[in-house]
């Protein structure tokens, strides 16, 4: 049975650890579990980390449970929020819920008979019935308000720039989350809660409310929160989340994602998003730092990614469409893509439509007369002659080359290339 805490040690995921966690651990197979609010039908990259976490702790021996907030995602956590977010309503989150559940199999065993098997729970289910009334008695006169007032995701609302303050609805929020801790302690024998540092005095309040209910003892953990090199915020592009679901974040966005990190990240991410063992991690940083031009480790954090979250063979399909762009690949790669990674590849580059019945047409009409890819029929003929002109990746050695239907790729595009670097996709409808 390997050590959990030592593990995530030398892989830098502890932040914050009660005192005699680690004793606890090393006693058998213990129950743990992370909270994940469903505010979405997929989990993004930010969420990895609490994946990582658990199949770690299945990994070690020990049982993971994995709580999808179904109440607490009605109300909103404060922490590290300067604003109470939008609610969401029941049908909403069962849908999210459902589609996360999918995702969290990807990782964690659930249906084994092994005793450490993963076990999935929702809050809601627990929260539901219980009436305010016996909510305030039974849990809301075990932690005083001054206790609450005392936590850091409460003062920094409290004391922000946000003058509108907290409702009571967000202060309530770490007591739903202490109770939640004390009935998996209750029914599941749970002792160990762990999420990212912003979640410390949330964590502590559930300890607490075991320890003034139960006499019992219980545990937090937390991981750093994620962040970059540069002090940016983690898995945000200009175009948002980087998610885990293939419709929300191509298979080849998400694999260019980690292979441009920086050195600096790569070297944190590895550790943290692989299960790559201790030995070839280092080897593979000692590698890199002699040869970083080749950007080794980004490109082996990439690949690791890529295959758990989405498998090999989108992987491999991400590697083949990043030769489109940045290699000598052929036509046959182009047409081999699928639409959506196609579109993923070409991103941000100029389109231009075209009806189907100007097919087929000569290349100089297509390209200077029904769009603008050039400005002049004139300036088309000269590149064209110059061999700066190619069609889906095959130069053009022709002003008499005609466009035609089977020149369409996936049914409806044309990729036209001025030169080594402009890109225009051309649209048939």
């Amino acid at each position: 049975m390997r050590n959990f805490i030592e593990e995530l040690k030398w892989r830098g995921m502890i932040q914050d650890i009660m005192p005699g966690t680690e004793e606890l651990m090393a006693k058998g197979c213990c129950a743990a579990y992370v909270g994940i609010d469903p505010t979405a039908d997929s989990l993004h990259i930010g969420h990895l980390v609490s994946v990582m976490m658990l199949k770690h702790l299945q990994d070690c021996g020990h049982k993971p449970i994995s709580l999808l907030g179904g109440a607490t995602g009605m109300i909103g956590d404060p922490s590290m929020k300067s604003q109470e977010r939008n609610l969401l309503d029941e049908q909403t989150l069962k849908h999210n819920q459902e589609a996360i559940k999918k995702q969290l199999e990807k990782f964690l065993d659930f249906n084994s008979d092994a005793p450490n098997a993963a076990i999935l729970v929702n809050n809601y289910d627990w929260m539901k019935d219980y009436s305010f009334l016996n909510f305030a008695r039974d849990i809301g006169k075990h932690i005083t308000v001054n206790y609450m007032m005392s936590k850091d995701s409460v003062k920094k609302r409290l004391s922000g720039e946000d003058r509108e303050g907290m409702s009571f609805t967000e202060f309530t929020y770490q007591l739903l989350q202490g109770y939640d801790f004390l009935h998996l302690y209750r029914t599941m024998g749970c002792k160990l809660q762990m999420g990212g540092s912003d979640q410390w005095g949330n964590m502590t309040t559930g300890t607490e409310l075991i320890r003034r209910k139960e006499g019992g003892e219980a545990y937090a953990l937390t991981w750093p929160l994620m962040t970059k090199a540069d002090g940016g915020k983690f898995g945000k592009t200009e175009k948002g989340n980087i998610w885990l679901s293939p419709e929300l974040t191509s298979p080849y966005a998400f694999y260019q994602f980690w292979l441009n990190v920086t050195d600096a990240d790569a070297e944190k991410y590895i550790k943290i998003f692989t299960f790559l063992s201790r030995e070839e991690i280092e080897a593979a940083i000692a590698k890199h730092s002699e040869e970083p031009h080749l950007r080794g480790l980004q490109k082996l954090l990439a690949k690791e990614i890529t295959v758990m979250v989405h498998g090999e063979e989108e992987y491999q399909k991400a590697v083949n469409a990043s030769s489109i762009l940045f290699g000598n690949s052929t036509s046959e790669h182009l047409r081999e893509l699928d639409e959506r990674t196609f579109l993923s590849v070409f991103d941000g580059v100029p389109q231009f439509e075209i009806s189907l019945d100007k097919l087929p047409g000569n290349i100089i009409d297509i390209l200077a007369v029904e769009t603008s890819v050039f400005p002049s029929k004139g300036e088309c003929r000269k590149m064209i002659q110059g061999g700066g002109v190619s069609i889906n990746k095959d130069k053009c050695d022709s002003i008499d080359r005609n466009i035609t239907t089977e020149d369409l790729i996936n049914g409806k595009y044309i990729l036209a290339q001025r030169g080594k670097k402009n890109y225009y996709i051309i649209k048939v409808v």
